[in-house]
């Protein structure tokens, strides 16, 4: 594999340390990526399609959120509005001076890039939103306000790890879906825990309709999270939406597949072939 340029940034975004690994291509291809992580994780999770989508000529721009892997927390502690990362992504963009990107987010992640793309959309070329329906996430939030008490419980490494092997796809080996699952396990509590919060309040669905850029909404058959049903819908509703099912694979793409980056570049080709 070709050896890229990464340059790790340390940001003062908001009075606080952002930080965001930043992948130049050595032949360009005009075109900036934004990568969002899921619930309680950080870019980490990006770390096989990085380089990948570099050597197809992207720039790639992967931000850990407030109180995400190297992020300091945000001021007023941990974030249970999803519309707050939405912003700091946003501020991120123009302190690095990136213009007409396309942001690719998965879980909260790509609840995330469907509300730039509602409210921020003419600043972007395109979205895709992986493994996230518009509406509020299928969570007990009233055993997650309690969980928030008792977030350093020992059974909370269990449940992270137990969780995720339970939504990675069969097609995936037993070998990486393990990986996976312990890769996840070095969360945060309180910051996943306020996350899937964030992820059971916020409703996307009345902003489907007002989205001024393409964008492609991802959904994985075996993801016990999410409604492949619902995902197809907001696809519908979003004036340039575009749906696609990945049979075998479940709730993080980008560390399930092993063709992740082609097949994101496949997406972003028929996203820009459709234009008029």
């Amino acid at each position: 594999m070709t050896v890229h340029t990464v340059t790790a940034h340390h940001l003062v975004l908001h009075d606080r340390i952002g930080f965001v690994q930043d992948a130049a291509p050595r032949e360009p291809n005009g075109t900036t990526l934004v990568l969002v992580h899921t619930a309680g994780q950080s870019g980490v999770q990006w770390r096989h399609a990085l380089r990948p989508l570099s050597d197809l000529g992207y720039r790639v721009l992967v931000p850990d959120l407030p109180g995400h892997g190297h992020s300091e927390p945000a001021p007023g502690g941990a974030v249970r509005d999803l519309r707050e990362y939405a912003d700091w992504l946003v501020r991120l963009l123009d302190v690095l001076e990136v213009t007409r990107p396309v942001v690719v987010g998965c879980s909260i992640g790509g609840k995330i890039a469907q509300d730039l793309a509602a409210r921020y959309g003419d600043r972007l070329d395109a979205a895709v939103s992986m493994c996230a329906e518009s509406g509020p996430g299928r969570v007990q939030l009233h055993a997650l306000e309690r969980e928030l008490e008792d977030s350093a419980a020992a059974a909370r490494a269990d449940r992270t790890h137990l969780g995720t092997r339970a939504v990675v796809g069969r097609r995936v080996a037993r070998g990486r879906a393990e990986l996976i699952a312990r890769m996840h396990c070095r969360e945060d509590p309180l910051v996943s825990t306020s996350d899937l919060i964030g992820w059971g309040t916020h409703d996307v669905r009345p902003l489907l309709p007002r989205i001024p850029c393409p964008i492609t909404f991802v959904a994985g058959e075996d993801d016990l999270w999410v409604d492949a049903r619902s995902v197809a819908e907001s696809a519908r509703q979003a004036p340039d939406g575009r749906f696609v099912l990945l049979p075998g694979y479940g709730h993080y793409p980008m560390e399930e597949m092993d063709d992740f980056a082609k097949v994101l570049d496949g997406w972003l080709g028929e996203m820009k072939e459709g234009r008029p």
